[in-house]
């Protein structure tokens, strides 16, 4: 039998990633943009990224404002990483009305809550049926 998570994952939308953009694309772009040669922006990447090592090393938080912030985390094994959390002006800047042209697969689900894709499931799907929620 089918789960509610199987259903919500089936129809919930998801962005279409394209292709990765690596370091030396964003350093050529920068070095564009800016006028700063590409060595200077890819030294100053590779000091970023090693600076925040550690402040994490220390148990410090890094926050670049306008990107987000960096901050150590364990988990229950003991094991150290580093989490993201984004700045409210990225997350922003990509929601504007209109401004997203990236590809959204089950862009016409946009909105449906998760008995709406379980009548949905149950009517694609009629040899695999999940329980029909109950409305009060």
């Amino acid at each position: 039998m089918v789960s509610e998570i199987q259903i919500i994952n089936e129809y919930r939308p998801r962005i279409e990633l394209g292709v990765t953009v690596q370091k030396a694309e964003l350093v050529r772009v920068l070095s564009r943009s800016t006028g700063l040669v590409e060595g200077s922006i890819d030294h100053v990447i590779k000091e970023l990224r090693d600076h925040i090592i550690e402040f994490a090393r220390t148990g410090r938080a890094v926050k670049i404002e306008g990107i987000g912030i960096f901050a150590p985390s364990i988990d229950r094994d003991g094991d150290l990483s580093i989490s993201f959390r984004a700045d409210t002006a990225l997350t922003n800047g990509i929601n504007i009305p209109g401004i997203f042209i990236g590809k959204v697969r089950n862009h016409e689900n946009i909105g449906m809550s998760t008995p709406e894709m379980i009548v949905k499931w149950n009517i694609d799907y009629p040899d695999n049926q999940y329980p029909t929620p109950q409305t009060d």
